[in-house]
């Protein structure tokens, strides 16, 4: 992916449009002519504010960010990482927004010594961040609503641009949360600050892909690997990471492809070694997909190996991540004929679940993320 600036979010999409598999609709293009504008705005005040420096004490209007909603599966994500790419700034930053609370309750408390730390934190963002784009802005805890409205108003301040996407229109954030009367000044500042965009339509993307594909396939078919990596690359939209490992805890996983929000790893880096729950739950509340290569039968010789999996399968459900995998038998045969225990029978009927249309409807979990790991560029 071309990240110096000679790729706009236009001919980005259009190339996008192009990939076999990809589904395109006149409601992203209205996204995507926003996208452009602000790109087009950032990359012009990037030229006069190189111009203005050391020359005058006038610095050029800051462009204003845009907030992005929709329903799940509309093609935000998509779109935003596009944006992300495209923009020739070294200083963007791009989080889910969990992780980006996350980050701003760790930084408040290695603050707190400072006068006020949350400008002090502030201050910090802005040093190192023109463009901070934020995934998935949903308010529900009542400590995060307490310090968003200061900690925005105060990044506005600084010159940030914001660039986020939300399930909810600005209105409907934090909805009958505790004291949201104290969080109203937030909302009227988002929609102040920000251009509010409604990316709407009935067809969920991301399920459109997943559901039309088989999920879980034989290794021993000749096709499985370039299917496998087709479905990725449609996911993904091309947008992939040149890492060749995430880090979960202390733990570090190789693997085999990496994006924003798709991880692909062998079956022995997962559930082989001396991993635990604590790995998957990470790894879980970070990717909403994950992709699963050469799962084998569960013999006797593989009794450590079928209890992480067995962890690895409970903590994916549980956080509603889709599964693509493949497998050396057919799933129902996963444990042969030796085991029918309730713990073997569960996991063979939420792999059955993971398949269907209802299961890949249900919205990714991602609270407590505790992975860590390099921003793509």
């Amino acid at each position: 992916m071309n990240t110096g600036g000679d790729t706009s979010p236009r001919d980005w999409y259009r190339a996008a449009c192009k990939r076999s598999g990809m589904v395109c609709d006149e409601r992203q293009l209205d996204a995507i002519e926003e996208l452009e504008a602000l790109w087009r705005q950032l990359v012009e005040f990037k030229t006069r504010r190189n111009r203005f420096l050391g020359r005058s004490l006038l610095s050029p209007e800051v462009p204003k960010g845009l907030y992005i909603w929709g329903g799940v599966g509309r093609g935000k994500t998509f779109l935003m990482d596009g944006f992300y790419a495209c923009l020739p700034y070294r200083r963007k930053r791009r989080l889910h927004f969990h992780r980006f609370m996350h980050e701003v309750h760790h930084e408040m408390q290695r603050l707190i010594h400072e006068p006020d730390p949350l400008l002090a934190l502030a201050d910090g963002i802005a040093e190192v961040t023109r463009l901070l784009c934020l995934d998935e802005f949903h308010v529900d805890d009542i400590a995060d609503a307490m310090i968003l409205g200061r900690l925005l108003e105060a990044l506005f301040a600084r010159g940030v641009v914001l660039l986020t996407t939300s399930n909810f229109a600005p209105d409907n954030l934090y909805p009958n949360g505790l004291q949201r009367q104290n969080f109203l000044p937030a909302i009227a500042l988002l929609k102040r600050e920000l251009k509010v965009l409604h990316l709407d339509g009935d067809t969920d993307y991301r399920l459109l892909q997943m559901a039309r594909d088989p999920l879980f396939l034989l290794t021993r078919h000749a096709d499985t690997e370039a299917h496998m990596q087709s479905l990725f690359r449609r996911l993904t939209a091309g947008i992939t990471s040149p890492e060749t490992s995430v880090q979960v805890g202390h733990v570090v996983l190789h693997v085999k492809r990496l994006a924003r929000e798709v991880a692909w790893f062998d079956f022995g880096e997962l559930c082989g070694g001396n991993h635990d729950q604590s790995d998957y739950l990470g790894l879980a509340a970070h990717y909403p997909t994950v992709f699963l290569s050469g799962i084998p039968r569960f013999t006797a010789e593989l009794g450590a190996e079928a209890r992480r999996f067995t962890w690895l399968v409970d903590v994916l459900y549980d956080h509603h991540v889709k599964l693509v995998a493949s497998f050396e038998v057919p799933p129902e045969l996963l444990y042969g004929a030796g085991r029918h225990d309730s713990e073997a029978q569960r996991i063979l009927s939420r792999l059955s679940e993971m398949r269907t249309r209802r299961y890949l409807e249900l919205p990714h979990s991602s609270r407590a993320a505790t992975l860590t790991r390099g921003e793509l560029a």
